[in-house]
């Protein structure tokens, strides 16, 4: 059974907004009317938008009289309105900034959703990029200048490869600095060259919120990936949008919102499965088992294995070149992933073990799924075992330069809490951790809207690892 796009009821701000366009209203002409009905005379148009950008949500009272103004039943807007707090129930680790992005990212997915075509969603697309100036740094000092690809060499398609072999903590910057390149050349170009540079915006953003999300800012990788999914709809590119959206759902489930990361994940999959290449589709079904086995959701977490299976394996001449990374070997892992998720660490190992040892030379994914092995090691009682693997991924973690794969790690750590026979892996870690990269704090935008800075090894597309006889 694959899964199908989410049914219920929509978000509420989107379906405010379209029922109020259809019958030609203002926001202004709302809140009059509002106002008139209700005889409270203070409701202004601004109310309406907070409303229906979901900054705010109205109370019974508003709502009651939202559904006599606009004609529609109460409990349309009430099965919205629930919907919509549900998905706004972020966790706690999602600070204020990041709250936001994620329920503008949901809500965009849900129109989508509602029109697969993306057409209503697409433009006027300049009205979405960010401004063309630079991003501020600390106490706002402008942030550090610096190569927007990396050292000696150019292009979309280097970068990647960098990111095969480095961590976000090291290359955020760089995605960051050419993505706002690419915003520039696309507000410059004539129409003509604007349409031409659609999917470059659109893949060079997907590629900055995944090197964000790698290098643990939340806030900065959800940004970047509503702009690369509105990029991807207007270049008609369901595929990407649809990558677009499984990224978003592997980093919120990262994030511990498997809640919303199960959203994303089956919205990708149902409306950017139209053209999409056997690698993508079982990408894609992969990213659903992942969020529904996180969410508790053992028998759909099994279902869309199943499809991922079914879908095939990549084919090398026929994936775009946005799965530069994806392999044979990727999707095994992936599925042990999901399988100690769902509490199957038996068959996990198995699958897992094998491609962990294979990846020496990928650091990255040698310590991400090293530590998913260990907890499987640990849930079958092979503490040793568990904690050997575990050793061995930390040493890749500090090599990758990736805070998403310490973050692994981290807690595989919680998990031996109160075993006495578990304690050489703590001790490991505390004095592995002035060699560790460091999480990115305070959720810089990549495509230079925010602000805030991040510490300036990122600005410069380099972390500080300690030693290089630890990390080489």
């Amino acid at each position: 059974m694959i899964p199908s796009s989410p049914s219920g009821p929509r978000l509420l701000g989107p379906l405010l907004a379209e029922l109020r366009a259809a019958r030609g209203w203002s926001q202004q002409r709302l809140a009059a009317e509002l106002c008139a009905a209700s005889g409270v005379p203070t409701l202004t148009r601004h109310e309406v938008s907070r409303w229906e950008r979901q900054l705010r949500l109205p109370g019974d009272f508003w709502s009651a009289w939202l559904a006599t103004v606009l004609g529609v039943p109460g409990e349309l807007l009430a099965e919205a309105g629930a919907r919509s707090r549900r998905l706004g129930a972020t966790p706690a680790r999602v600070d204020a900034a990041g709250s936001r992005a994620r329920l503008a990212l949901l809500t965009l997915a849900h129109r989508w959703a509602a029109d697969p075509t993306g057409g209503a969603l697409a433009g006027p697309l300049a009205d979405g990029l960010p401004p063309p100036a630079a991003r501020s740094g600390r106490a706002g000092q402008p942030a550090p200048a610096g190569p927007a690809d990396p050292p000696g060499e150019g292009g979309l398609a280097v970068l990647r490869r960098w990111d095969d072999l480095l961590g976000g903590g090291d290359l955020t910057g760089y995605g960051a600095r050419r993505l706002r390149r690419v915003v520039r050349g696309h507000r410059l170009a004539g129409p003509a060259g604007r349409r031409r540079l659609l999917p470059e915006l659109a893949e060079s953003a997907q590629l900055a919120g995944w090197l964000a999300a790698d290098a643990g800012d939340l806030t900065g990788g959800l940004v970047a990936y509503r702009l690369a999914l509105r990029a991807a709809l207007a270049a008609g590119d369901r595929p990407l949008a649809g990558h677009v959206l499984g990224s978003a759902s592997h980093l919120l489930a990262g994030a511990g919102d498997p809640a919303g990361a199960l959203t994303l994940a089956r919205i990708g999959y149902a409306a950017g499965r139209a053209g999409a290449s056997a690698g993508l589709r079982a990408l894609l079904l992969h990213r659903v088992a992942l969020a529904a086995a996180l969410a508790g959701r053992r028998r759909a977490a099994g279902q869309a294995l199943a499809g991922a299976d079914r879908a095939g394996t990549p084919d090398p001449g026929r994936e775009p070149p946005w799965l530069y990374w994806l392999d044979e070997a990727e999707l095994a892992a992936m599925t042990g992933r999901t399988l100690v998720a769902v509490g199957r660490p038996a068959a996990a190992v198995a699958l897992l073990a094998p491609v962990v040892a294979g990846s020496r030379g990928r650091p990255r994914r040698a310590a991400v799924y090293g530590a998913w092995l260990a907890r499987a090691h640990l849930r079958l009682d092979a503490v040793p075992e568990a904690c050997t693997v575990a050793g061995a991924a930390l040493l890749d973690a500090v090599r990758s330069g990736s805070p998403r794969a310490v973050g692994q790690l981290t807690g595989f750590r919680r998990g031996l809490a109160d075993r006495p026979d578990g304690r050489r892996f703590p001790e490991l870690l505390a004095a592995a951790r002035p060699y560790l990269p460091v999480p990115a704090r305070d959720g810089p935008d990549p495509t230079g809207r925010g602000a805030s800075g991040r510490r300036a090894g990122a600005a410069t597309g380099r972390v500080r690892r300690g030693p290089t006889s630890v990390g080489a």
